[in-house]
Parts: structure tokens; sequence; C-alpha cells
């Protein structure tokens, strides 16, 4: 993973919609399916198990049904009726028949406790590898992909999807499974029991099908529709919480509440739509399910009048019907949230779908296996970003530095000074042209290790919502207790860590809002430091602090840079005079490059910046 500080990279603005839409509205059932057997991969014997106690538990249901048959034909014949149909057949005494139904119904519960039991567990792991799963190639997800995607929408995908499938494999896909077999089941029942009375209930299943199919497809496809707009709301949490501060001091509440609201509402009408659509799905289903009981009641009736048909074995028959009837409207209405569970594996698949970063492809030069030199050089670059292909950033960009030189890059903005830092780390490739480290290709490294030699400090710091040991400690995680008071130390910012009551086990808050700015740059100072990078890249680190905090964190820069190859994004020139060379850029070239003083006799577009900045300080902005 990159350093987190490569995070404060200006990207492009993101593309309409995100870089994961337009494809596949929903998943099929068997892509579902395939994802839940793939993430129960290594479990598939509890899953075989539990789906062997389901059937046994089932079974177990249908023979109460006949044990339920046996115990009235029983009571009738203790009460002198005849229930042989012709002396043709014997029924067990009542109290046998008790006992074997107290029998199953131990059986069936045991059976339903296993099945239950494994199948929520299988689901709630399945969920936890694929959020792991998901969640590992997020990350690993190249930089133009962020840029053309929305965080709230991937925020989306991580919580809301994964908690509609978590649901699904834990509770639905149990029962679903359980009423097709109970289905199936009480349907084989029915047939042996009466066949002529199997015959009538056997008309009814091409309507039902033919219901399911064209309600269904419908349904599938409205589902997908409401996810999508569901993860439009997302998607304004996230961004009103993560700019709250921007919000108040605009006073725009009121605004953020509105636009909010117009979301729920695009989301409320689909939503409502469907839930009819489901309804009355059910309904038409339960209409012909339950069409079929009344007319099997009036035949059956015919057939115990006609001595055809115990009434022991009509019960049965009439019970085993209710077990298909509720079966198939349980699967009516599971079937619906199957459709937008669907929606959402489309979702997940998408993602998953994504190119990740070559991160380990290439091979590290001999001799190099513990650091750069740091040999830099940019050969006629051209870049745009992905997202912005009509404008062009860098249009034969040339730059060479040498080991251990510290260069400052100077323009105004849209010079495409941060878009330099950008293609050095590889956050992206060059269009045109050639990078090249250490005289070789930058491509040929291997991208983990690449970064690994690399490290920034930016002008505004993000720092994770851990501890400040943490913190410094992600420049190079698993450094020992002393290293990172080293680091500390060195980066001037043990003085105050000192003060806390915690000390390095204070915890910083979210986006480290519980520290100063000042005392936020130093920990990112430290994080570098601890790092060792052989190439150095400082986002004017001291531009937003007040005097003394420049000076504190300026010494620990001065410490940092030493004979490193450092490259300065200058915003106030003032900072960079001292620098080995100073190179300007603008419209995306090199017009530019010398030292302060050479560059100010010369009287060109340098010395223009520099008095446009004047005493003042005025601000250079960066690209």
């Amino acid at each position: 993973m990159a350093d987190p500080s490569t995070a404060d990279f200006p990207s492009s603005p993101p593309a309409e919609g995100d870089a994961v839409a337009g494809k596949e509205a929903a998943a099929t059932p068997v892509e579902a399916l395939r994802l839940y057997l793939d993430l129960c991969r290594g479990h598939r014997l509890r899953l075989a198990v539990a789906v062997l106690h389901l059937a046994v538990g089932i079974l177990g249901h249908l023979i109460f049904v006949v044990g339920a048959g046996w115990l009235v034909d029983s009571t009738l014949s203790s009460l002198g009726l005849d229930v042989t149909m012709g002396g043709t057949r014997e029924r067990p005494e009542i109290d046998t028949v008790g006992a074997f139904l107290f029998g199953t119904m131990v059986v069936t519960l045991y059976c339903t406790y296993v099945d239950m039991s494994r199948f929520i567990e299988l689901g709630e792991r399945a969920a936890a590898r694929l959020r792991n799963r998901l969640f590992g190639h997020l990350v690993e997800l190249p930089m133009g992909f962020f840029e053309a995607t929305r965080i709230g929408d991937l925020s989306s995908r991580l919580l809301a999807d994964i908690a509609l499938l978590q649901e699904t494999w834990t509770n639905d896909l149990r029962t679903y499974v359980k009423n097709i077999l109970m289905l199936v089941g009480a349907v084989v029942l029915l047939f042996l029991i009466s066949a002529k009375l199997g015959g009538v209930v056997l008309l009814t299943i091409p309507p039902i099908l033919g219901v399911s199919l064209w309600s269904g497809a419908r349904i599938r496809r409205e589902s997908a529709s409401v996810q999508d707009r569901l993860s439009r709301t997302s998607i304004i949490i996230e961004e009103v919480l993560t700019a709250i501060r921007s919000v108040k001091t605009f006073a725009n509440e009121a605004h953020e509440a509105g636009r909010f609201r117009s979301a729920i509402d695009e989301f409320l009408k689909p939503a409502v739509k469907v839930a009819r659509h489901r309804a009355g799905y059910v309904c038409l289903i339960l209409l012909v399910l339950f069409s079929c009981i009344i007319l099997l009641m009036w035949f059956g009736s015919r057939q115990i009048a006609a001595g055809h048909l115990t009434v022991g074995d009509f019960t049965a028959f009439m019970s085993a019907l209710v077990l298909a009837a509720t079966s198939g409207g349980l699967l009516a209405e599971l079937l619906g949230r199957f459709q937008r569970m669907g929606g959402a594996t489309r979702r997940v698949l998408d993602l998953l779908e994504e190119s990740e970063e070559a991160l380990d492809e290439g091979t590290v030069p001999p001799g190099a296996d513990e650091k750069l030199s740091g040999a830099v050089e940019f050969c006629r670059v051209g870049f745009r970003y992905p997202t912005r292909p009509d404008m062009t950033v860098l249009d034969g960009f040339d730059l060479e530095v040498a080991p251990g030189e510290r260069v400052a890059l100077v323009g105004p903005s849209g010079a495409g000074k941060s878009t330099v830092t950008s293609l050095l780390f590889r956050l992206h490739d060059p269009d045109s042209g050639e990078l090249l480290i250490d005289g070789r290709s930058a491509r040929d490294f291997p991208l983990r290790w690449l970064r690994g030699q690399m490290a920034m400090v930016p002008q505004e710091v993000i720092l994770f919502g851990g501890t400040l040991a943490e913190n410094i400690a992600y420049g190079r995680p698993g450094a020992s207790r002393e290293e990172i008071e080293a680091a500390a130390k060195q980066a001037n910012a043990w003085e105050f860590i000192e003060r806390l009551p915690q000390g390095l086990e204070t915890r910083v808050g979210d986006r480290g809002v519980q520290i100063s700015g000042g005392q936020r740059q130093r920990i990112a100072i430290a994080r570098a430091i601890l790092k060792d990078p052989a190439i150095l890249v400082l986002d004017e680190a001291t531009s937003s602090l007040d005097s003394e905090n420049e000076r504190l964190v300026q010494d620990a820069l001065d410490g940092l840079t030493g004979n490193r190859t450092t490259l300065v994004i200058a915003h106030r020139l003032r900072t960079v005079r001292e620098a080995d060379r100073i190179v300007v850029l603008r419209d995306g070239k090199v017009v530019e490059s010398g030292s302060h003083e050479a560059l100010y006799a010369a009287d060109g577009y340098y010395r223009a910046l520099c008095d446009a900045e004047g005493d003042g300080g005025a601000v250079i902005s960066n690209q």
C-alpha cells in the first residue's frame, strides 16, 4: 500500500457517474450462487452437513403430516367408524401414533437447529471474507479509478451491498433452499396419497411458473435501479460529513439537507413501485394457490363420500398442500428479495472485476536491494488525466535531478508541478516520453518496491485515527518503539508528545483533528524519517503554519532532506531560495532553471513571480 501522504496529490475532477457504472444491471442467480460457493471454499463440508440436516428436517415435517392423518383415522376407528376402505388398511393405535409424532418432532427440531446454525455461520464467514477481499482489492486499484469514482459509492458497496448479501446468505438462502425442498417433497407426498388430487394440483404449476418468470425479471431490473439510487444517498452522506466544516462555515445546512431530501425522493418513488410490484406478485401467486385449495377441498370431499379416500388421508393431503402452498408463497416473496440481492451482487462483482495495479511486476536491479541512489529524469514527458483527456497537463516536459540534489518546482496554478510528483510515485504513467529512475525506466521496477523508496510530506497532512505511534510507524510498519521515538525526536515532535498524558499512545482523532497543524506536520516528517526514503517530495510543508511552528518544521525538514534527492513543490517562493536548483514550470513545460540569484537576475518569468509575491508573501497556488 502506498504511503498515505500520497493521498494528498491533487486529482482531476471525477467524471460523471463512476468508473464501475454502465455494466449489466443485476447478477443472475447462478452468478450470485457461484460467488457464495467461492466464498465458502474451505467450509463446503459444513455446507453439505447443513443441507443434509435441512433435508432430513423437511422429511420430518412430511412424516409428521402423514402421522397426523394416521392419528385422525385411529381416532375415528376408536369411535367405531370404518376407515379401512374395504378392510385393506389398518391404522396404529392412538398412543403409538402419538409417541411416533413426538419422536418425529424431536428429530426435526434437532435437524433444524443444526442446519440453521450452520447456514448462519457460513453466511457470516462468507460476508467477512467478501469484505476482506473487496477492501484488499479496492486499495490496490490504480489512482485513476479513484479519480473517476465517488468515495460514497465505494462505501455503499462495502457496507450496504455486502450487508444485503450477508442477510441473504445467513437467512434468505436457507429459507429459499428449505422451501424449494419442502415444495418438492410436499408435491411428491400429494401424489403418493392421491394421484387424482395430485393431478389437480399439477394443473396449477404452469400459471404459477409463468407469473414467477414474468414478474421476477421485471422486479430484478427495477431493484437494480433502486439500489443505485440508494447508493447516491450514501455518496451525499459521505461528502457532507467529510466536508462538514465547509458546510458549517458557508451556512449551507439547509442546502445539503435539501440535496439529501431530493436524493431520497428519487430513491423513494422506484422503491415504492418495486414494493407494489412485489406485493402484487405475491398476491397473484397466492390467488392461484388458494383457488387450488378450494377446488381440492370440494373434490376431496366427493372422494371421501365415494369411499375412495379416508378422512385421515384427506387430512394428510390437505396438510401437505398447505405446506406446498406456504412454501410456494414464501418462495414468491423470497424471489423479490433475491432480485435486490442480484443488484447488490452485480455491483460487488463489477468492483472485483476492476483491474488492480501491478504492484509486484518488474525486477529490482542488482545492487539496489536496499536503496536507490535517487537519480530522476523526465524525458519529453506528455500527460493528460484520464478524466480530462482534452486538457494537456505536461507537454514535452524535461527534468533531470542528480542523486542528493534538492530541486524546487515553482510556477502558477495549472503549470503541472504536483502532476510531476504524481508521475514520480507512478500514481499515473506518462502518455508519452519516459520517466527514468537511476537510469532505468520506472515501469521496470516493482511498483510496491519503488514507492517504498519514496516519501512525501504534504501541505495538508491527514493522519489516521489511531495513536501517534501508529501514525509514525506507518512510514515503516513493524518499527521498534526506540526507532519511533528517535524519528519523533529528529522531527522536533518529541517535545509536544512528551507533554501529552498518554505520550505516543495518544489517539489523534478522525483525520488527526485533535492535534494542531504544526504537530501534524511534524508527525508526517517523523513518518518520512522512519521510512528513510531515497527520494523525498515536500509539498510546501510550512506554508500554512505560524512563524514558531514554521521554524520547528523547517528545522526538521532540513534534517530530513540531508543527502536525499528532494523535490519541493513551492507555494511561497521565499521558502525555496536555498534550493540547489529552482525549476520554473509554465503550461506543462520547463521555461527556466537555475539558482534563485541567477533566475532573478535574468529578469524573466521567475522574477515576475517573485515580484508578484512581494513582501506580503502571496501564495503561488499548486496544480
